[in-house]
């Protein structure tokens, strides 16, 4: 479960700060989407990377899977996020290197000694992962062989590799005409269903709402309406 308690996260700004987040509590349940709506600089991004422990609060409490890691040190945030965290970034991020199958492999290695799974293990979840996302004809290609939403979904099975109880999604849409969008959207919500992950999700397109769980619309850092499942649908 993804849990913040009343956090608020602030910027310098000249010889002032800036509110990024203004005093948000939210809970993310297991098997759920939740959106973050709002306009362009509306706190959106920054309330992602606080859950994604990218950065501290100035105050309150972000909550990972039963773990308090607002009071972690950077070498506890980063094995937080290695372990329990899945980040979907607006880019897909892939090395150029590797092939699709090797963008998944190379999460397990980053774990050294503590790698979440033996590597024949690992490579049968990488094939499971490609599969899933439907690119296992594809698992040998490289970014430049795959179009754009071949390569988002390539993302979100790697942020899925290290069976993660929480997955953060940034605009998976920006990129990608209405089709391909919806495409990746309607994979998020299956995906987060059956890995049973508590997932957040921004997006700045309204048509995609209503298949989410529930709607949070942020503006000047504050949440000004939060929607469960049987509103937002």
């Amino acid at each position: 479960m993804i849990q913040l308690d009343n956090v608020t996260l602030t910027f310098p700004d000249g010889a002032s700060r800036v509110t990024a987040v203004d005093r948000v509590s939210l809970t993310a349940r297991p098997g759920t989407v939740t959106a973050i709506t709002g306009p362009s600089g509306s706190g959106k991004s920054s309330l992602l990377a606080l859950a994604a422990t990218l950065v501290r609060p100035d105050s309150g409490r972000v909550e990972i899977d039963g773990v308090d890691a607002s009071g972690l040190d950077p070498r506890q945030a980063s094995e937080l996020r290695r372990t329990r965290i899945g980040i979907v970034f607006q880019q897909s991020n892939l090395l150029a290197s590797l092939t699709a199958r090797e963008q998944l492999l190379v999460m397990n290695e980053l774990g050294g000694r503590r790698a979440r799974h033996p590597r024949a293990a690992a490579a049968a979840r990488a094939d499971a992962l490609l599969d899933e996302v439907g690119l296992a004809a594809h698992r040998d290609k490289r970014p430049h062989e795959l179009s754009g939403g071949q390569r988002q979904r390539v993302n979100i099975a790697r942020a899925l590799m290290n069976e993660p109880s929480a997955l953060l999604v940034d605009e998976p849409t920006s990129a990608l005409d209405q089709e391909r969008g919806a495409a990746i959207i309607d994979l998020v919500v299956h995906l987060t269903d059956e890995w049973n992950t508590s997932t957040l999700l921004v997006t700045h397109d309204v048509v995609h709402l209503p298949r989410m769980h529930a709607v949070v619309n942020l503006v000047d850092g504050a949440i000004t309406a939060s929607l469960p499942a049987a509103l937002s649908r």
